[in-house]
């Protein structure tokens, strides 16, 4: 219910900023308006609003898949709250890199959950890394995809291209991995012991 409740938010909320270009200027992620302004709450708005309907609709279909998943896992340990804070401080940790680096920088901004969306992802990856992902309809182990996502992201954050902040996506990745192996470090035995008996499906 919580996967659910916060996409319903985030739709409606990025709905309403496509059309009302002063409320999407008040949400986004401008560094210099959370150095200078204080206004720390961009820090987690601006995971809720999205550049146009196939980022929102990426974001949200990702996270309707995984999400319930994650969900469910760390509510069994701490709850569902757990797991709405998970999910709300993956959007604060994925974006900091991007924002101390660009934290004097006037003409940089950025929006989306995708940072959010890689923790809960790669949250899934670790309990069930060779579950097949449909990626462009054909069906991929999780660990290949995620091995390469890191890859892409890591050399496309290196390289400066495209409009994409592949930075947020390395590091909601990476902390959704720690969360995890925080609130039980068993599970990082169950994944090595996942690696070595490959079981598709």
């Amino acid at each position: 219910m919580i996967t659910l409740a916060i996409i319903a938010v985030t739709v409606l909320v990025s709905w309403q900023a496509f059309g009302n270009p002063r409320l999407l200027e008040r949400l986004i992620l401008w560094p210099p308006a959370i150095s200078g302004a204080k206004q720390y709450d961009r820090l987690i708005t601006h995971g809720f609003i999205h550049a146009d309907w196939q980022h929102l609709l990426f974001n949200m279909i990702t996270l309707f898949f995984f999400g319930r998943f994650a969900e469910q896992l760390i509510t069994q340990m701490i709850g569902p709250v757990g797991f709405a804070l998970f999910y709300l401080s993956a959007i604060v940790v994925a974006i900091m890199p991007t924002y101390v680096r660009h934290k004097g920088d006037r003409n940089y901004r950025s929006l989306g959950a995708s940072g959010a969306v890689s923790a809960v992802l790669f949250a899934f990856i670790l309990v069930k890394p060779w579950s097949l992902i449909f990626v462009f309809f054909l069906p991929v182990p999780a660990i290949l995809y995620g091995v390469f996502f890191v890859g892409y992201s890591f050399w496309m954050d290196r390289s400066g291209g495209g409009r994409t902040n592949h930075s947020a996506h390395l590091s909601g990745a990476i902390y959704g991995v720690l969360f995890v192996l925080m609130l039980n470090p068993a599970i990082g035995s169950h994944f090595l012991r996942e690696l070595l008996t490959p079981s598709f499906g």
